[in-house]
């Protein structure tokens, strides 16, 4: 499917884009919680039978990003695979017991395009689940691995009405090699028509010629922190909607294994700029006031009789 025509032919409720260019208000922090080796760059590295053979990290480093969260005075979003609830219930019941919202990143890190839709209901149940029972909190919110959210799999959104979720944060409006739907909206909307999902889609910001991730990950890493800081800030205007930012358990890790084996392009993106994130994290705390999904787009979750 071409995803030009299906975003230029669908009639989606948007949320209210009036929000004033110089509003203050909060950004939503997010986690996405998995291990260093269940990312997209080893998909090829490593077999999934394989991952019970390799050093877990996971615990390590979400604890870090929690000391320095506490210490800087932010509380955001943890999404979390049921993978690592399986094996850590205690680590998202410090997540929650720190304050942060807890939600669902699926089972085990599958991109939505590999699974038919019965294999994605169940995954997303056993995951909903899992850390409902580990955290003893309620889970509400969900974000697909690798933003494999396409027009292809659009069913989705059903499967998480049905399964009783608010929102979810799984579209990039932009194209890299890895991952995004340049042509979907830029601010909150119900992508199917009624008010049981809101897709909050990640930050991006239109320079001259092109438009570039905003959210964090990576770019966020590699990036200078004012160019990073810009097109947070750029992005959210253009759009008139809080900016998200997004980062994972092991990207200031300096303690995780090198994988020689790993493609030269997969160890760039996985092992640059890990040194200097914690502070530009740091300085990001305070650019920006920071909270959780749950808090920052609440106004738009409690929505009702179809209108945003």
């Amino acid at each position: 499917m071409m995803t030009t025509d299906f975003f230029a032919n669908q009639d989606f409720k948007f949320a209210d884009n009036n929000r004033k260019a110089s509003d203050k208000t909060k950004f939503a922090f997010t986690v996405d919680v998995e291990e260093w080796f269940q990312v997209g760059a080893f998909e090829s590295t490593f077999q999934r039978s394989e991952w019970g053979g390799l050093e877990s990290r996971v615990e390590i480093q979400t604890e870090q990003i929690l000391k320095l969260l506490s210490t800087l005075g932010i509380t955001g979003t943890f999404f979390s695979l049921g993978w690592v609830a399986e094996r850590f219930p205690e680590l998202l019941r410090e997540i929650v017991s720190a304050g942060h919202e807890l939600a669902c990143h699926g089972m085990d890190h599958r991109r939505l395009f590999t699974m038919t839709r019965q294999e994605f209901s169940a995954d997303l149940i056993k995951a909903k689940d899992l850390l409902e029972q580990c955290s003893g909190s309620a889970v509400n919110g969900y974000r697909a691995p690798s933003f494999s959210l396409t027009p292809d799999v659009w069913w989705v959104y059903d499967e998480l009405s049905k399964a009783d979720f608010k929102y979810s944060s799984s579209l990039y409006p932009v194209k890299t090699d890895h991952y995004g739907a340049q042509e979907a909206p830029r601010v909150p909307f119900l992508p199917i028509g009624d008010c049981n999902i809101l897709e909050i889609p990640m930050t991006v910001c239109d320079v001259p010629f092109i438009r570039l991730p905003a959210s964090g990950g990576g770019y966020f890493r590699l990036l200078p922190y004012f160019f990073s800081r810009y097109l947070m800030a750029s992005g959210s205007e253009q759009s008139r909607s809080p900016g998200i930012f997004y980062m994972h358990p092991w990207e200031m890790d300096l303690g995780q294994p090198y994988i020689k084996k790993a493609p030269l392009l997969s160890r760039f993106r996985h092992y640059s700029g890990q040194a200097g994130l914690p502070a530009k994290l740091k300085r990001l705390s305070k650019s920006f006031s920071w909270s959780s999904i749950e808090d920052v787009f609440g106004p738009y979750l409690s929505c009702q009789d179809g209108s945003i």
